[in-house]
C-alpha cells in the first residue's frame, strides 16, 4: 500500500502543479486585460458626456451641448439624406413636436460614414431636410461617427453604451442628468413603442437644476 502511494503521489503533485500554473497564467492574463482597458478607456466622466461644442448645420458659431441643453432629454441621431432610413426624419420631427414642450430635444448629426449616403455639403443637407421633411429640430455640422476620425461626442456615446452606430439613424437617448439612458439601432423607428416608452420615462425624471 505504501509502494502504491509512493508511485501515485508524484503524479498527483505534478497534476496539481500544472493546474496551479494554468490558473496563474489565466489570472495574469485577466489582470493584463483589465490594465489594457484602464489605459485605453476615454478619460471622461458621465457628467462630461455632453461637454462638447458643435456648429449648427451650415452655421458659424459652435454651441456647447451641455450648456445649451442642460436639463433636457436628448435623442442624438446620425443622419443621412440618401439612406433607406431617411424617411425617419419625419418621425423624428414628430417626436420633437410632441415632446419638446416636456423637455425633449432631437439632435441630428449628418454623417457620410456609411456607403457615402450623405455626400452633400452642409447647405445642401439643410435644404434637403427642410424642404423634403420639414425638419425643424436642431441639426449640427457634418461629422464622423465611426472610424479613426470619430467626433468626440460619438466617441463618448460609443464608450458609454458599448455600441457604435452600425448604420445611419442610430439613436442614443440621454437623460436630463446628461447620462446615457439607452441606445437603439437604425431599424428602430421613431414611433417604436419601446423607444417612445424610454423617452417618456426619461422625461418623467426630476428636472436637473
Amino acid at each position: 500500500m505504501s509502494a502504491l502511494f509512493s508511485q501515485t503521489h508524484p503524479c498527483r503533485t505534478r497534476s496539481s502543479s500544472a493546474h496551479g500554473a494554468r490558473m496563474l497564467r489565466r489570472g495574469l492574463a485577466a489582470l493584463l486585460a483589465v490594465a489594457c482597458l484602464a489605459v485605453t478607456a476615454p478619460a471622461f466622466s458621465a457628467d462630461d458626456l455632453l461637454d462638447v461644442s458643435y456648429r449648427p448645420l451650415a452655421g458659424k458659431e459652435a454651441v456647447n451641448l451641455k450648456q445649451r441643453y442642460h436639463g433636457r432629454v436628448l435623442l442624438v441621431v446620425n443622419t443621412a439624406s440618401k439612406c433607406g432610413f431617411t424617411p425617419q426624419y419625419e418621425g423624428l420631427e414628430a417626436l420633437q413636436k410632441q415632446y419638446s414642450g416636456r423637455g425633449l430635444s432631437v439632435l441630428g448629426f449628418p454623417s457620410n460614414d456609411f456607403k457615402g449616403q450623405e455626400p452633400g455639403d452642409e447647405a445642401q443637407i439643410q435644404e434637403f431636410c427642410t424642404l423634403t421633411y420639414g425638419v425643424k429640430f436642431p441639426m449640427f455640422e457634418k461629422v464622423h461617427v465611426v472610424g479613426d476620425q470619430v467626433t468626440p461626442l460619438y466617441q463618448r456615446l460609443t464608450a458609454a453604451s458599448g455600441v457604435a452606430p452600425g448604420w445611419n439613424f442610430h439613436k442614443y437617448l440621454v437623460g436630463r442628468d446628461g447620462r446615457l439612458v439607452a441606445q437603439f439601432p437604425s431599424k428602430v423607428a421613431p414611433d417604436d413603442k419601446e423607444l417612445v416608452a424610454a423617452i417618456e420615462r426619461a422625461l418623467a425624471a426630476p428636472a436637473v437644476h
